[in-house]
């Protein structure tokens, strides 16, 4: 072994292993090295980086590079139909470079052994996984734990997760997932941050932050992908895989700026969306993928297939076969195939007919070496793993700890008439439906590596909370069945104690992928078991636990307390009982309208006037016959344990150019029994301009911590920017005129001031 060799192997960590390498990958690398310190001293980073590519690629074989373009399923853990199972022969001979649904440093650690150690140039492998909301220890669903509007709670998450899912051998994510989505018909609701397009865009910059960290080479971040792109949840009537259909400025307006807001945070990959929009399916559309993506937005990272996705172009009719599919997707600027093959197999004859130029594989290709660079694979490929810090993390107390805060904040207080809740000294507890006992469906769908068997119940939550209480259980009934025999115990069970918490909902597997709904009321007999239990008379809380907006507005007429608790993963229980019993008000919002019936559907907040508004009284205006406009909770809404009253809203100028700032106040006092938390909104209406504007946008929002008694002004700003809006050019522009400011505690509910923007 020369000199040089020896000091790339200490420089690299791999002292101990070098012999094993082949003499090619070791070579690639040294030149990359010697260039670095030599002529090349003088070059930024990035071109220092381009360097170490290029020397790579210069090695490899156009099967090689296919290889690098590849993504297999491991089948440790399978997320769809599996096409092949020969990956590890594939690994060797270097046609596949990167590897999903596989986890634990063990497994990961002998996988890229054989990558490193036995293909021809040893280039790593990186590690995918659907890390969605958590890994092993499981948190709130996406959808829930955006009710929080707690930026730094969710970029936490997204970093306890990625810290478990590194020391598990992982080192690439398929989230966050930050499609917009007004229809909660579509399963994948679940997986995403509701509504909102300004929620959503700061959710989606503080779950790519969390994931990748402050510097990507470390062992303890995690690539994040930003998906799927694009506008995927907007299927037509709700179901997924659907074609979409909308204008280009509502996509560019409503549904692009979360997309646009996760790539700008850094995050390195993007997923292509099942979908069609504008008529071309995502994964070979060229106007989503080059002139959005890298035209328009600079994107430098990889964009990578969903599952078995450039296959299934075929079927969109929109390629003749699975090589016609490969051609247009590589073509229209998708650099990683998904689990299908079809790079793999097709690709080399595309190149040899010249209907794909090998300067576009090359160009793909680097984008996937670059990332691998970026998390320090080529200086370790064993960087993620070590049994030792594995053991030390899964399930520690920090992730714990936090799973534990963010499902309490995750929980919306919808009703609480009768002042039922915090319970104090509740005495026999009875604890009744088919989640209340439930560790499985606690952890919710997309719950990857989680295991149910770490769950706490909301039984063993009150239990812990409790325990001077007689807190008994039964199952009353469950999700789908007409089996009533369980009424009788269960009301039994509830004359004899002096309070009822019933827990009824939707089970883990019908919401997610492929879980889309035509009806969104409870299942089975789990309405009719709450009206048997309202009937005894005793007190009632009612917990909703599912993924989705359901509809109850029937027995949302004859309850008088209700909470929104969702699927909150491995703490979900302990938080429960910690709400419940007033430990933890209550500060959750809404970030997706609850509608009255699936008739509504879609519902939101930010609506169009259009040429004849609501009017109540009068029939030619747009509405229903049957329901009103309005959703049975808004956007927005939630109630605490306190009571916050809203004041003195004041604006610094009524009349402001362009360039200038507007600041804006308003008083919140805290007028009730308890300390609390308040999630002020700010909303904007632009009065008037050249293309239709919707009633309301959100545009700022500050939770707050208020003393029971005390008084806080609340401070906005508001620029140019807020006041942005795509015209009919498809481009932001602002226009002069009339603005409303409207602030409070939810979307309906809104203290109002005015001002006029000018040139």
């Amino acid at each position: 072994m020369n000199r040089n060799t020896v000091e790339l192997s200490k420089a690299l960590g791999r002292t101990n292993k070098i012999q094993k390498y082949t003499g090619i990958f070791i070579i690639g690398i040294l030149m990359t090295v010697t260039g670095c310190n030599s002529e090349n001293s003088n070059l930024s980073d990035s071109h220092r980086l381009d360097k170490r590519i290029d020397s790579v690629l210069k090695m490899m074989t156009l099967e090689e590079k296919l290889g690098q373009l590849t993504l297999y399923t491991s089948n440790w853990d399978v997320t769809g139909p599996v096409m092949r199972d020969d990956y590890v022969e594939e690994i060797k001979a270097g046609r596949c470079g990167n590897i999903f649904n596989a986890h634990t440093v063990k497994y990961n650690k002998g996988l890229q052994k054989i990558a490193v150690e036995e293909s021809r140039l040893g280039i790593p492998l990186l590690f995918g996984y659907d890390v969605i909301h958590g890994h092993k220890t499981i948190f709130p669903i996406p959808l829930a734990e955006a009710c929080s509007w707690n930026l730094e709670l969710m970029e936490k998450t997204a970093r306890m997760a990625a810290k478990e899912a590194t020391a598990s051998g992982l080192n690439w994510t398929f989230a966050p997932m930050v499609d917009i989505s007004r229809d909660p018909r579509w399963g994948r609701v679940s997986e995403g941050n509701g509504e909102d397009t300004y929620l959503g865009s700061k959710i989606s910059e503080a779950r790519v932050r969390g994931f990748q960290g402050d510097e990507l080479s470390k062992n303890n971040t995690l690539a994040s992908c930003i998906k799927h792109f694009a506008a995927y949840g907007a299927p037509i009537a709700g179901r997924d895989y659907n074609s979409v259909d909308m204008s280009e400025i509502a996509f560019r307006q409503d549904y692009l700026p979360p997309y646009q807001a996760g790539i700008d945070a850094g995050a390195v990959s993007v997923m292509a969306s099942f979908n069609d929009l504008f008529a071309v399916p995502a994964h070979v559309n060229k106007f989503l993928l080059s002139k959005i993506l890298r035209d328009e937005w600079k994107f430098t990272g990889f964009v990578v297939a969903d599952y078995t996705g450039i296959d299934q172009v075929v079927d969109h009719g929109a390629a003749s076969d699975r090589k016609h599919a490969g051609e247009l997707a590589i073509n229209a600027g998708l650099d990683m195939d998904m689990q299908s093959a079809i790079y793999i197999d097709h690709l080399a004859a595309s190149v040899k007919e010249g209907v794909v130029s090998m300067k576009t594989i090359d160009e793909s290709v680097k984008r996937i070496l670059k990332v691998k660079f970026q998390l320090g694979l080529f200086d370790d490929p064993y960087l993620y793993f070590n049994e030792e810090r594995e053991k030390e993390t899964i399930y520690s107390e920090e992730i714990m700890a936090h799973a534990l805060a963010s499902a309490k904040e995750s929980i919306v207080l919808l009703k609480n008439d009768q002042n039922i809740l915090p319970l104090n000294n509740p005495g026999k507890i009875a604890v009744i439906g088919p989640i209340a006992d439930n560790q499985l469906d606690m952890m919710g769908s997309w719950h990857g590596a989680g295991d149910h068997t770490k769950v706490s119940t909301v039984l063993e939550g009150l239990k812990q909370k409790y325990p001077g209480s007689i807190v008994n259980y039964e199952l009353g009934c469950d999700y789908y069945s007409n089996d009533k025999s369980g009424f009788r115990k269960a009301i039994k069970l509830a004359r004899q104690s002096d309070v009822v918490i019933l827990a009824i909902g939707e089970n883990q597997e019908h919401s997610g992928e492929a879980a889309s709904k035509s009806n969104l009321n409870l299942t089975g007999l789990q309405e009719e078991l709450a009206n048997e239990l309202i009937k005894t008379g005793k007190p009632l809380v009612i917990l909703i636990m599912a993924e989705r907006p359901l509809t109850f507005a029937a027995l949302n007429e004859k309850a008088s307390t209700i909470l929104y608790t969702w699927h909150l993963g491995t703490r979900g229980g302990d938080a429960i009982a910690e709400v419940l019993s007033g430990a933890y008000n209550p500060s959750g919002k809404l970030v997706m309208s609850i509608p009255r019936n699936v008739g509504q559907v879609p519902v939101y907040y930010n609506y169009k006037n259009t040429g004849r508004p609501y009017v109540k009284d009068y029939k030619y205006t747009t509405k229903y016959l049957d329901v009103v406009n309005d959703p049975l909770y808004p956007f927005g809404y939630g109630l605490s344990y306190t009571e916050f009253e809203y004041s003195d809203l004041v604006l610094s100028d009524t009349l402001i150019a362009l360039n200038d700032v507007l600041d804006i106040k308003i008083k919140v006092r805290n007028s009730g029994n308890y300390s609390g938390e308040e999630i002020v909104q700010l909303y904007i209406q632009d009065l008037v301009g050249s293309v239709t504007r919707p009633v309301k946008e959100l545009k700022g929002f500050k939770k707050v911590c208020i003393e029971k008694g005390e008084t806080k002004e609340v401070a906005f700003t508001i620029t140019r920017e807020d006041l942005k809006f795509i015209g009919s050019n498809k481009e932001y522009i602002v226009e002069p005129g009339d603005f409303n400011v409207l602030i409070g505690p939810n979307s309906d509910e809104l203290h109002a001031a005015s001002f006029t923007l000018t040139k």
